[in-house]
């Protein structure tokens, strides 16, 4: 099944309310952001930046506020365009709205003098802006999704629960996405021009996302989508269709293609590679305490459910409106109370691979 048919995070405003984790993780890449942007010069003409698979926008304003404040006293002459990127189907006006301070988020961009903030309804496998127009692409967080599914993976829900054949599978695409996601940014890349991208991945140790110690967020998500389907509230072809559009690569998977072959040939270069966890916000906050059980549960599970909803809804998808709606309450109402029962090892801990790219020239 084709991303771009269902996949995008869940709307009006939930996503940056319930993702602080994912603020963190950017507001840590403000520092390579800022490096690669330290060799502009006042040459008159536009800067241009984008913010790849930004969902509502939220999660990233700080440090686009900060970085583009700093440019724009740097560079006064010197217009910026933000161009903001995510999957047809993203919440496009609640984005807009919460950059425009339209909202109870803060926005530092509201308003400000010499921005243009834009917006592309398009896929980051493929070409966003003008050729040889971009100064700088960023994503956080979100290129470890793949164009489509290459198969179902019948006996878990996401590739880091598959083996054999199914995983190689799903190896293979992602390694296919992230050269073309890497080519359509090649092409866009003014000369000296950067990308910054913050990807979840695996890391030496093989840790991954909501899988550092505890509790295995996947293998939670698995269990529960599976006793719904022991129980009958989904049926088995459900159950096996529902399958995350996502790839975590280790650190030599992103780093191959600038080893050799069509990057290298098209001009980007390696400046950096390196990986971070991020603790989960929630847990840290638990684990300090003063907090129940219950209310560590209740604030947690959001920020899963913030991200993960849409595979799970194209899982039931011939399920009336309805329908989708009472299962996945009562999927994340589960896991909910799996939480709240006993609270220990729960936690999403980010881990990413930091990529910093330059195009020659």
């Amino acid at each position: 099944m084709s991303t771009e048919t269902f996949m995008a995070m869940k709307g009006a405003g939930y996503y940056s309310r319930a993702t602080t984790g994912a603020r963190d993780v950017i507001l840590k890449a403000k520092t390579d952001v800022e490096a690669a942007l330290s060799g502009l010069i006042a040459d008159g003409g536009p800067i241009t930046l984008t913010d790849m698979g930004a969902a509502d926008g939220g999660t990233s304003l700080p440090m686009w506020g900060e970085v583009i404040a700093d440019l724009k006293a740097r560079l006064p002459e010197r217009d910026v365009q933000l161009v903001y990127t995510d999957l047809p189907r993203n919440d496009f006006s609640q984005l807009f709205q919460i950059v425009q301070g339209l909202t109870e988020i803060e926005s530092p961009l509201a308003g400000m003098p010499g921005l243009s903030v834009l917006a592309s309804a398009t896929s980051f496998h493929r070409q966003i802006v003008a050729a040889g127009t971009l100064d700088l692409g960023f994503s956080a967080t979100a290129s470890h999704y793949i164009a489509e599914t290459p198969c179902d993976i019948p006996d878990h829900v996401h590739m880091v629960g598959a083996s054999g054949d199914i995983r190689d599978a799903y190896r293979a695409k992602g390694a296919k996405d992230w050269e073309a996601l890497l080519l359509a940014r090649a092409r866009e890349l003014k000369p000296g021009g950067h990308l910054v991208l913050y990807n979840f991945g695996i890391d030496g140790e093989g840790r991954y996302l909501g899988n550092t110690g505890g509790q295995n967020m996947f293998d939670t998500f698995d269990a529960l989508w599976r006793e719904m389907g022991a129980s009958g509230d989904l049926t088995e072809d459900e159950v096996r269709g529902t399958n995350f559009p996502q790839v975590y690569r280790t650190v030599e998977e992103f780093t191959a293609p600038f080893e050799g072959g069509p990057v290298v040939e098209a001009g980007l270069e390696l400046v950096s590679a390196k990986t971070l966890v991020t603790p989960c916000p929630y847990a840290v906050a638990f684990a300090k305490g003063g907090q129940s059980a219950a209310d560590f549960a209740k604030a947690y599970v959001p920020t899963l459910r913030s991200w993960s909803e849409p595979t799970f809804a194209s899982g039931i998808a011939s399920r009336s409106p309805t329908e989708q709606a009472r299962l996945l309450d009562q999927f994340y109402g589960a896991y909910e109370a799996r939480v709240a029962a006993d609270p220990t090892g729960h936690g999403m801990d980010y881990v990413h691979c930091a990529i910093v790219a330059r195009k020659r020239g």
